[in-house]
């Protein structure tokens, strides 16, 4: 029997798979647009997007082009060579942001990892070892590597596998003065999300992101935004921080920047990148031709007025949506977030109990997310249609109304 012919069903992750994960009772199939089918042929809606991944939705015409055209000439050559495919890639993304240079991997974990050790060598090679410091915010989340999960202030993914990585200090998110009565002069850099989305999609207040600017710029420390999550076009714009006006000495990516084909970056300055010397730092297979390839449509089609635009616009069709059926219910006290990363967070009488609209969602053929036990998270596809969303969130009433009336 040949391997694509296997039968297989979801118990049988149970029996043959590590459980670090625990999936929904159903296993997708195929995918178009918006539109997700399982194994027994049922039709569901996507509002979870593969965790804010997928942002040109299920396979798009133009990426699997663009991965079959990679695929007929040039799969991976190592980093002892460069190739044609991450070089247009990384001068698209430097033309389009604050960045000169850009370092990619396999992941956001990864993309993390570096930024975290770059900052480090850049203030041990300037100021000394004693500089090692970095400040994250409690409840933050970059990866579940050793360092990412210890810079990330959730001991629930960093307990319990020995001794943790040493000079990481935690701070309560968008609190500045926090902030300030943290940094000195041994704080090499200051990580933020400036959307914390496994955090429960909880915005940046812009004086706070205007604060560790100021702070990080008179500590020669550097300004780490962590955009894995909500950068490549979530927001409404290219990346988060330019909302803000905000700009950071070290942005990282991943998630959208591959549409669903796995890649991550790490964008700096010239100034910044001169700390990393070859040898340093590396991956085996990161900027490989064929993520470099995917990305670089990604790139082209998620960088336009057309997609930027459409995603502002379809926030505020959620937004409005959502807030009727909360009031309707009452079961959220907020409906937050910024583009099409939207979280609602639950009222007093349903807090803990996300799993429950998750499932009942699953039950309305429809794919939510959680951000925590108190939040739901809707992370589609950036191009996502109108009827698609209308669709969605009707299913989205009715599985509210089985938890409510359970």
């Amino acid at each position: 029997m040949s391997a694509s012919h296997l039968p297989v069903e979801r118990a049988d992750f149970d029996q043959v798979m590590v459980p670090t994960f625990a999936p929904a009772a159903f296993i997708p199939v195929r995918g178009q647009g918006s539109r997700v089918w399982d194994q027994s042929g049922r039709e569901l809606v996507d509002f979870a997007g593969g965790i804010a991944v997928n942002v040109l939705g299920h396979a798009h015409p133009a990426l699997v082009e663009a991965l079959t055209e990679q695929a007929q000439q040039l799969w991976h050559i190592s980093n002892i060579f460069t190739n044609e495919p991450v070089l247009r890639l990384a001068k698209k993304l430097v033309a389009a942001t604050f960045a000169d240079r850009a370092f990619f991997c396999n992941s956001g974990a990864e993309a993390n990892e570096a930024a975290f050790k770059l900052a480090r060598r850049y203030a041990h090679d300037r100021h000394g070892p004693e500089k090692c410091e970095i400040i994250a915010a409690l409840n933050s989340f970059h990866g579940r590597t050793l360092f990412t999960v210890t810079v990330a202030g959730q001991p629930k993914y960093s307990d319990g596998f020995g001794p943790k990585i040493q000079g990481i200090t935690h701070v309560p998110y968008n609190d500045l003065e926090a902030l300030k009565a943290a940094i000195s002069d041994k704080t090499c850099a200051v990580v933020l999300e400036p959307i914390q989305g496994e955090g429960g999609v909880l915005p940046a207040e812009q004086a706070y992101l205007e604060g560790a600017r100021e702070l990080c710029s008179a500590h020669d420390a550097l300004l780490i935004f962590d955009e894995v999550q909500c950068g490549m076009g979530r927001t409404g714009s290219l990346y988060a921080y330019m909302d803000y006006g905000v700009t950071p000495d070290i942005l990282t990516n991943a998630k959208g920047l591959g549409g669903g084909f796995p890649i991550g970056v790490m964008l700096t300055t010239n100034a910044v990148a001169k700390y990393f010397s070859v040898g340093v730092h590396g991956t085996t297979y990161g900027g490989n031709p064929l993520a470099s390839a995917v990305a670089e449509r990604v790139l082209d089609i998620v960088n336009t007025p057309e997609v930027l635009g459409g995603v502002k616009s379809r926030h505020e069709q959620f937004k409005a949506r959502l807030l009727e059926i909360g009031q309707h219910y009452g079961i959220f006290t907020e409906v937050r977030g910024a583009g099409l990363l939207i979280g609602c967070v639950l009222a007093e009488a349903w807090k803990g109990k996300a799993k429950d609209f998750f499932d009942a969602s699953e039950k309305e053929a429809l794919m939510i997310l959680q951000a925590g036990p108190d939040v739901l998270r809707f992370t589609p596809s950036l191009i996502i249609s109108e009827a698609d969303i209308d669709e969605g969130l009707s299913r989205f009433e009715r599985a509210v109304a089985r938890v409510v009336k359970a």
